[in-house]
């Protein structure tokens, strides 16, 4: 088969389970930012900033060294084993401590009186944790199916679950409080709850998917390989190192904006819930580079095992640009309407939205030129440019939040993944060398930010003329990359 249809056909098979669910879930933040204030928003935004960082832990590369790993043995029900093992034993110790020490953890992040987020969330890594090798095998052997049904029940209870506890329960308490089924929601639902309702939604969730996952971590009869186990954190090591820096160049904004933003606690808070609204914007360029990396990590390994496996690469990043380009210039043209996806309260922050997608653009380019390092097992350089990003990421925090505030977050997170991006490039130019097309990469990216700036002309003209300004500008941009692209495009139909 053609690797670009096998590619596409991947990317739809394991990505439409993930857009739709992942959009299904982002389309929670509109509730989210109507029923909850910034600041109580404030705190949701910054305990998943915590879980992000705490999963990758938590999973120290073992799902990368398992793809690796499984694909050149011959049998590779012990690779299953040994990692399915090996995470959980240290999933089991971090949920021991997590919940011995609930309350002092509760207090240092200044949530002292409600330690019960953080025994919600200790259980919440855990079973992602533990859940993350089975899905992997799912997608390793081929199974679409099982592995859209899991995913697809696990987003229908979190967002069930979160309607029942923010929208039906209240209504149904404010509406009807003399019922005998009020009495009932009375003794399962509080007020005072809050925003915990969207942790223990998530919760559910998450235990539920860990038990329909449970017969595929379970019915595997070979036992776990020590020597194996050695050879497959020697492997993951670096991707531990690289998984960290990474998240704290994807978080770390989130984590410290509080303490480095003038004023009060509280107003602190309101200006990380809008920054974290405003980051969920960008949710069309997140969520494609998200499920394009589904298809494209066992994709990539299985294309090097092929004669002239650069070229692909080549092709793949050429078009993965092209999409992203497209997905910038549709939420940049009608930014006024995609707005509409935050409350009112939030969209004071609409202005971080281009600087945060580019951002995402430079990330998703860094996870294809990626490939030279896993191809090669110097995942140590992979650690190496994850950790220089942390290290921009950091100092360009510490400078520009205080006099900048959140916007001074958005362009340390550009700079960061621009620097990684470059970074990589050049070193795989070395080690591996890939001819991608840069001239035509040049002319695709000046063209579309050529096109957002002519909307500026008329950012303050008539509704009508706006919109139809911006549809004709976008039209331009995929009539452009037709014509440029045709021959190309007929010839891969011509060899499929």
């Amino acid at each position: 088969m053609n690797p670009f249809r096998k590619l596409a056909g991947q990317t739809a098979i394991y990505g439409l389970p993930t857009i739709a669910g992942r959009l299904l879930n982002y389309l929670l933040v509109p509730l989210y930012t109507r029923a909850f204030v910034p600041a109580e928003y404030g705190v949701v935004t910054e305990v998943y900033a915590y879980v992000a960082f705490l999963f990758v832990l938590l999973t120290y590369g073992m799902e990368t060294a398992f793809f690796r790993f499984a694909s050149r043995e011959e049998q590779n029900s012990n690779v299953f084993a040994t990692a399915m093992a090996s995470l959980g034993v240290t999933s089991t110790l971090f949920t021991l401590a997590g919940l011995i020490f609930a309350p002092e953890i509760s207090a240092w992040m200044g949530y002292g009186n409600h330690p019960e987020y953080i025994r919600w969330f200790i259980l919440i890594l855990a079973t992602d944790a533990l859940s993350t090798i089975p899905y992997a095998k799912l997608r390793l052997d081929n199974r679409p199916l099982r592995f859209a049904l899991i995913k697809i029940v696990n987003i229908g209870a979190n967002i069930s679950f979160n309607l029942f506890f923010i929208l039906l329960c209240p209504y149904l308490l404010a509406n009807y409080p003399e019922t005998g089924f009020a009495g009932l929601i009375g003794r399962i639902y509080s007020p005072e709850t809050g925003i915990g309702y969207i942790f223990i939604s998530n919760l559910i969730a998450s235990l539920l998917t860990f038990a329909l996952l449970l017969p595929d971590m379970l019915h595997k009869s070979i036992k776990p390989d020590p020597a194996l186990l050695k050879k497959m954190l020697a492997y993951s090591w670096p991707l531990l190192i690289f998984g960290m820096a990474g998240i704290v160049n994807e978080t770390f904004d989130r984590v410290i904006l509080k303490h480095l933003l003038p004023g009060t606690a509280t107003e602190a808070m309101a200006q990380l819930g809008i920054y974290g609204a405003c980051y969920k914007v960008s949710i069309l360029m997140t969520l494609f580079i998200q499920t394009y990396r589904y298809a494209a990590e066992p994709f990539f390994f299985d294309q090097a095992r092929g004669r002239h496996p650069q070229d692909t690469y080549a092709r793949m990043m050429h078009y993965f640009l092209i999409v992203c380009l497209f997905i910038f210039l549709s939420i940049m043209l009608f930014i006024d309407v995609v707005m509409l996806f935050v409350g009112e309260a939030y969209r004071e922050g609409a202005r971080v939205v281009p600087v945060l997608l580019f951002a995402n653009l430079f990330l998703g380019v860094f996870y294809n030129l990626s490939i030279w390092f896993k191809l090669t097992d110097k995942t140590t350089y992979g650690a190496l440019i994850s950790v220089i990003g942390a290290g921009i990421t950091l100092l360009l925090n510490f400078l520009l939040i205080p006099p900048f505030g959140y916007m001074g977050a958005a362009w340390a997170t550009f700079a960061c993944y621009a620097s990684m991006m470059v970074i990589s490039y050049f070193l795989g130019r070395k080690y591996y060398p890939v001819n991608y097309n840069l001239a035509g990469a040049a002319v695709y990216t000046i063209s579309a930010l050529s096109l957002y700036g002519l909307s500026l002309l008329v950012q303050t003209a008539g509704r009508l003329i706006r919109y139809g300004s911006s549809a004709f500008l976008l039209l331009v941009f995929l009539t452009f990359v037709a014509y440029r692209e045709s021959k190309v495009f007929r010839r891969l139909i011509h060899k499929a």
